[in-house]
């Protein structure tokens, strides 16, 4: 039986990791795409799936990578994507230029990924984003963060809306508190909540999901 596959855009040690992790349990072969080459390779190490050292915020590396992802497996099923731009900076001292840093890593990327991935995108296929409450309450010590959650979200709507007719769907799973090392918000709990957005069927679904913790 041919395994399912999952990409995940922005493998960090942290959600991104435990999200590979996390599908990797469920039999899905994973491939990982980050910038850090040797943290790719032993995280590709740990769970048997294969890595793929790309700057997100170029278009091209980023197509071609996509591309051969999708076209080594003959089929995409979960792309995911986790990366953000941290920046300390108010709405009087952030610069346009690093806004528009932010934004090609934080954003962009995405729309690149699901275009250049939709080929290998079939039905029941997900697109899956992490989100984060700074979408609708920011920081304004940190303003970029929150345009780039507010930016995700949006388009995820409409690449839900644009892909749906073809059996594929797009979510931002909003995660409302800080990522810690335990509890609730940890990368593992926040883990099991893509999860769990990902696999909800069509007649249940949204592109957005609320994650303040695990059901009581």
């Amino acid at each position: 039986m041919e395994k399912p596959t999952l990409l995940v855009l922005g493998a960090g040690p942290g959600v991104g990791a435990e999200v590979a992790r996390r599908f990797a349990r469920e039999g899905y072969a994973v491939a990982l795409a980050a910038r850090s080459a040797d943290r790719l390779a032993g995280l590709a190490d740990e769970i048997g799936g294969t890595a793929h050292p790309v700057d997100l915020t170029d278009p091209e590396s980023l197509t071609r990578v996509v591309r051969e992802v999708g076209e080594a497996a003959g089929h995409l099923d979960v792309l995911h994507f986790n990366p953000s731009a941290f920046r300390m900076a108010d709405p009087l001292h952030l610069r346009v230029e690093d806004l528009l840093d932010d934004l090609r890593l934080g954003v962009t990327p995405l729309l690149t990924a699901v275009q250049a991935a939709r080929p290998h995108l079939r039905r029941g296929a997900r697109v899956l984003v992490t989100g984060s409450a700074a979408a609708e309450k920011p920081w304004h010590e940190a303003c970029s963060l929150g345009m780039q959650k507010a930016a995700l979200r949006n388009l995820v709507v409409s690449l839900d809306a644009t892909l749906a007719p073809d059996g594929i769907r797009a979510v931002a799973v909003q995660v409302e508190g800080l990522l810690a090392d335990e509890g609730p918000f940890a990368p593992p709990a926040v883990a099991e909540a893509l999860h769990a957005a990902a696999a909800r069927p069509d007649a249940d679904w949204t592109p957005h999901v609320s994650y303040a913790g695990p059901p009581a």
